[in-house]
């Protein structure tokens, strides 16, 4: 096993993809352990309902909520992500392992640090909307850039009753106005409906057992 958990990744995966100024940029992050048809829809959704010119589509070399047991290695997860990615938009990164990040909230600070006058909308499925009141620094992470919740199957009631919902109520947004979602200030969020893959990663994982 190398020392350097980086030295087997293709360099191009470490850099923060290309963006200019005024851009609109979605940020996809999780495992991706093992990415599927239901990440690339979600992917998918939000490039076209959220007016995005691009979707960084970021594979994390781990998640501090999940055991790191399963983990595939992050090189197979990319490659993985990569094959599911075909909108040239897309540009899929692991930059969080170049710089040693483990949270959204740090990966969010230093995504705005180094790309000033750009405007990104954190992009989540709504399974993940239930338990985001438990990522570190949750309120901060809702207060930097604004979010998009994509619909995903047994999860379209839980932004009703979730902790951050409820918090940040008052800064909901009609989905009909997702195409402005980007270039608003934060607090800002809204719910999208759509079509929905059943598929899950963890049930893939079990059907790999």
């Amino acid at each position: 096993m190398p020392t350097n958990p980086t030295a087997s990744i293709d360099q191009r995966y470490l850099r923060m993809p290309y963006v200019e100024k005024g851009m609109a940029v979605g940020l996809f992050g999780g495992s991706f352990n093992p990415p599927h048809g239901g990440h690339a829809l979600v992917a998918e959704i939000a490039l076209r309902r959220l007016a995005l010119d691009q979707l960084w589509w970021i594979v994390t070399p781990g998640n501090p909520l999940k055991s790191s047991r399963e983990l595939a290695p992050l090189r197979d997860r990319l490659k993985l992500s990569e094959s599911l990615a075909r909108d040239p938009r897309i540009k899929v990164t692991a930059f969080e392992a170049k710089y040693h990040v483990r949270y959204t909230a740090d990966t969010l600070a230093l995504v705005r640090a180094r790309n000033p006058g750009v405007n990104f909308v954190w992009v989540m499925g709504a399974d993940n909307l239930r338990d985001f009141h438990r990522w570190q620094r949750w309120r901060q992470i809702a207060t930097t850039f604004p979010i998009a919740v994509i619909d995903r199957p047994g999860a379209t009631l839980s932004f009703l009753s979730s902790a951050v919902a409820k918090t940040f109520d008052y800064a909901r947004i009609d989905e009909i106005d997702a195409p402005r979602l980007a270039r608003m200030k934060a607090p800002a969020w809204t719910f999208i409906h759509g079509p929905r893959s059943s598929l899950s990663s963890s049930a893939i994982r079990a059907l790999g057992k």
